[in-house]
This record gives C-alpha cells, structure tokens and sequence, in this order.
C-alpha cells in the first residue's frame, strides 16, 4: 500500500463518523474532539476528492451519493482494523506472562513463593526464562524482568522489590568455636563466588580485602556456589534474599554482613505495556515487598 496516496486518518475517522451520525457534533463528542475539528477534517477531504461527502440537512448532515460510497468503504475498513485490534488483545490476555529473572534470583526467591501465586491464580500462566545475560524487554518479547542494580533502565519503569544486603555464609560445621567479627576473621578458609556476579567481589573488596590473597574457587553459577557452600566446602556471600529457605533450615548461618547502599533487586517493565494477567501478577509481586 502506498500510504503517500492516502488522505489522513485522523480526516477518514472523522469523516465516518460524522456521516454515519448524521451529525458532527455527534462525531466530535465519540472522537473526543471539537465540533470545529471534525468540519475542518470534512473540508479537507472534500477538497482532496474535488466534490462534496456532506450537505446539511436540517439540524443535522447528510452523506451526498459520494459521500455514502466512501462512508461505507471506510466503515468496513475501520470495522476489520477494530476487530483485528480485538484479535490481538484476546491473544495477548491468553498469552503467559513472559518473565526474565536471574537463575540465583528464580531458584531463591521466585521459586520459594511462587506456589503461593499459582494456588491464587491458576487462571494465569507464568512463563520464566532463567537467565544470566541481560534480555531486551521489548525485542525479546518479556513482560516482565527483576533486575539487580540502582534502578535505572533508561526507557523502562523500575521499582524496588529487595534491597541487595549481603551476608558472609558457611556451613555450621565450617565455623565450628570460631569467633567472627569481620572479614578478616574468614581469611584462612576457602571462598566461593559465582565468576559472573563481579559486584560481589567489589563488595568484599571495598571492605579491604585481597581476593587474590584468599583460597578463592571460582564457580560458573551462583547456584553451584550456594551449593558447594551447604556442602561445607568454603564461605560464600550472598543477597539475603535469596538464602532465606538456607537459614531457616540451618544448612548455612550468617556469619557476617555487607551492606550495599542504593542496589538491590527490581521490577522492570516497560511503560504502557499491560495486561490483566500482567497486572495480576505485579499486585502479588508487591505483596512480597519486604515490610
């Protein structure tokens, strides 16, 4: 289609709904425009036709035999433009909420409480795409992202679900009668850290510490360094947000705290795209909110 050949669609709309009102007062009022917009819409188009669509005819207006031939053409053009539009919002309230989390995030805060949300809501489907790589909400097609950082996304809305407060973490067994004050109390037994979370390490060594000094193994999944820490095998250091269900079982303890100002885990969306499924989802998601 050559959209260079076609008159306004602004003056088409106006125009169909002017003639099938028979008024343009009408029209101006369903268009949530001014009765002067909706004449300067039918001037246009009777100008680019070169004949008159309209002439009064009492209180009201009246297609001329032109007018009514474009009347009915436009009326069945918009109706398949409304019903494609309905198509698409039917398919897209079908559709699961599409969600992209961190694979930390999901297996230690998502996973623990999502049970709670498929009780309450089984009428709608949760898609999660566990992911260490950063997805583009809009390309990618998500609805939804938890995201660490300060909260600043340009183009996308954020807000604060869980502030970021980490704890040094051990097996009991590891620290068996030691006494722990700081960091430096830990620095004769091994480290585990996820090789990809680097502000982890920016953490630790903010608080003075020489990672290139301590018995440091490098894992490829914070899930793996969460887990050889429950197996016993060195302290590792964690959001506590994610190790929640670790220290209610007393699989690992708290052996010390590192507080990161202004970070934590966040909602992200992006502006103006909703559903009923989507905002069913964000309400519970809130409720969870710490206190």
């Amino acid at each position: 289609m050559d959209w260079s050949k076609i008159p306004s669609l602004s003056a088409l709309r106006a125009y169909e709904a002017a003639a099938r009102h028979q008024s343009l007062s009408a029209a101006a009022r369903e268009l949530n425009v001014t009765h002067a917009a909706i004449a300067q819409h039918v001037r246009a188009l009777e100008q680019e036709f070169g004949e008159s669509l309209l002439v009064r005819e009492g209180r009201g207006v009246i297609p001329t035999d032109a007018g009514r031939q474009l009347a009915a053409g436009l009326a069945g053009g918009f109706g398949r433009i409304g019903e494609a539009v309905a198509n698409q919002r039917r398919r897209g309230a079908d559709r699961p909420v599409n969600i992209s989390v961190t694979p930390a995030f999901a297996a230690g805060w998502l996973m623990p409480r999502i049970g709670e949300f498929w009780a309450a809501h089984p009428e709608v489907q949760i898609s999660i795409s566990p992911a260490s790589t950063v997805v583009d909400l809009r390309r990618d097609g998500f609805d939804l992202a938890v995201r660490y950082g300060e909260g600043s996304w340009p183009g996308l809305d954020a807000e604060l679900l869980t502030r970021a407060d980490y704890l040094g973490l051990a097996h009991p067994d590891l620290i068996d009668g030691r006494k722990i004050n700081c960091l430096e109390d830990l620095l004769d037994l091994p480290w585990l850290l996820d090789a990809h979370v680097m502000e982890r390490r920016r953490i630790i060594e903010r608080e003075g510490v020489d990672l290139d000094k301590v018995r440091l193994t490098m894992l490829n999944t914070n899930e793996l360094a969460l887990s050889a820490a429950v197996s016993g095998l060195g302290v590792t250091f964690q959001p506590r947000s994610l190790v929640e269900r670790e220290l209610r079982s007393g699989q690992l303890v708290a052996v010390c705290e590192l507080r990161e100002q202004g970070v934590g885990y966040h909602i992200v969306t992006v502006p103006g795209r909703s559903s009923p499924q989507l905002a069913t989802f964000l309400k519970w998601l809130r409720r969870q909110k710490p206190q």
